[in-house]
């Protein structure tokens, strides 16, 4: 073989699995699996994977080892321990509720949680300033209480923004409101309605790129709350992210 035609060849190689990892590498799957299966595991989490569908939660929303990342409306860090675990070592998790939380203070004691910072601060002013350039922004099942508690939810999501780096993420899942119901029965039936939603999180600047309808339930009549629904609640995940 003739010197130039060998380091063509080579080339051409070398451009194949360049492309083979971009194409494969974000799906992370089995990473994800083994997250989930980890044995420190709680059994309450085990549990509440199943509700969450927490594989394909995983994979939609996508978190990267080193990734830092914001988990809004964090509760007891269900949530904020997943992506912990995503992220690994090397990243960092914010974990965010409007007032301390004993239970995610008591979650913190894990040694899973050694890369998390737990904030008590306000939703429309959730990270301190010097905190910015994120890669991601988890909001899932409370974005519908903002509705009804003393937010600024246009301040909020500007915020949310204004903390991610250009190309970066924000991940809402939340339970679906009847259409034409708004922002209005997050207090009684803890929902909101998905375009609501949507046009509220792209007035302040992100753009929609991705919906995903493992959560959804067409038989959810979605007329009572979800805490007293007997069914599995009718649910929407949606991906956002912030223009390059």
């Amino acid at each position: 073989m003739k010197p130039q035609t060998f380091f063509r060849a080579a080339a051409a190689a070398c451009v194949g699995l360049a492309l083979a990892a971009s194409f494969t590498a974000p799906a992370r799957a089995q990473d994800y699996r083994a997250v989930l299966s980890a044995p420190d595991r709680a059994e309450a989490d085990l549990q509440n994977d199943k509700k969450r569908d927490a594989l394909k939660l995983l994979e939609f929303t996508g978190p990267k080892t080193g990734w830092r990342v914001l988990d809004m409306g964090a509760g007891g860090g269900y949530s904020t321990e997943l992506m912990a675990r995503a992220v690994g070592p090397t990243g960092k998790v914010y974990g965010q509720n409007d007032k301390e939380s004993e239970r995610f203070q008591a979650r913190m004691k894990s040694p899973a949680m050694s890369n998390v910072v737990s904030l008590a601060r306000p939703f429309d002013d959730p990270l301190p300033a010097d905190v910015k350039d994120l890669d991601l922004v988890t909001f899932y099942f409370y974005y519908h209480d903002t509705t009804y508690m003393d937010v600024d939810r246009p301040k909020m999501n500007r915020a949310l923004l204004a903390a991610l780096k250009p190309g970066g993420f924000l991940v809402v899942a939340d339970h679906s409101a009847r259409p034409g119901e708004g922002a209005t029965v997050g207090k009684t039936t803890h929902r909101i309605e998905e375009s609501t939603l949507i046009a509220e999180v792209t007035a302040a600047g992100f753009k929609h790129v991705a919906t995903g309808d493992f959560l959804r339930n067409p038989d959810d009549p979605r007329t009572v709350s979800v805490h007293r629904s007997g069914i599995r609640n009718d649910e929407f995940v949606l991906r956002f992210q912030k223009p390059m």
